[in-house]
């Protein structure tokens, strides 16, 4: 999927006609992904550029502190520039509102294609701890069956906790494990003993299950919302 730059609608000739079919050209692009039930990445790089508008759009000054681990100094300068270009052009400001104005309206529908479909699936997702769960829920594991694979996917996942802007947020790293055959002696209580005798490092893991009737695509919408499903539902708990 051809990406747009973070600074698309400041790059090369700022022509609202261009820059109009560059960004249809890329939401025809995720809208298809969409249609496909595929979600990620497409909806966090939509989401992205989306803030990124109503920042610049908003100040300027906001851009750096709001994506410090996207924007490189070079693309700060150039939006740097480009507003000073606005202040003291009314042309180019004006050209470059309509621009914005256009991308958000449209951006704005798309997300909420993406965001129906993200809720549809995860209020379709049911969790629940296997056997006791340890005070520490930072680190262990967690099983991921859906609706057509006769297997259990099995996850490490480690959260982390970091500040932003003075909020506390969490995150989480997750390592695929294994797979295991749905069956009668496959259970998931049999599965985490198993775990548990063969990857010593974690001898009393947190484990959850997540199952779903749903069969959409495993790396592209159901592993991504099973994970942030996991990391509200732990937070929580706690």
């Amino acid at each position: 999927m051809k990406q747009l730059s973070e600074t698309w609608f400041a790059d090369g000739y700022i022509d609202f006609e261009l820059k109009k079919y560059t960004l249809l050209a890329y939401l025809q692009q995720v809208n298809r992904y969409f249609s496909e039930h595929k979600l990620y990445p497409q909806l966090s790089d939509l989401i992205f550029h989306y803030n990124n508008l109503l920042q610049f759009r908003n100040n300027k000054e906001y851009l750096q502190q709001q994506f410090p681990r996207r924007l490189t100094s070079v693309e700060m300068e150039k939006l740097t520039l480009l507003y000073e270009a606005m202040i003291a052009d009314d042309e180019v400001m004006q050209e470059l509102e309509d621009i914005i104005r256009f991308a958000l309206q449209e951006m704005k529908g798309a997300i909420e294609g993406g965001s129906s479909l993200y809720e549809f699936v995860e209020d379709r997702l049911e969790i629940t701890p296997v056997g006791l769960v340890p005070l520490d829920t930072n680190e262990g594991y967690f099983f991921l069956r859906d609706g057509a694979f006769r297997e259990t996917r099995v996850y490490h996942y480690r959260l982390m906790l970091f500040e932003k802007h003075e909020a506390r947020y969490r995150s989480i790293r997750t390592e695929y494990v294994s797979s295991w055959s749905r069956s009668l002696v496959h259970t998931v209580e049999h599965i985490k003993t198993e775990l548990i005798r063969s990857r010593g490092f974690l001898p009393n893991p947190a484990v959850y299950n997540i199952e779903t009737e749903l069969t959409f695509p495993l790396e592209e919408t159901l592993l991504p919302i099973a994970k942030r499903y996991l990391v509200k539902y732990i937070s929580e708990a706690a």
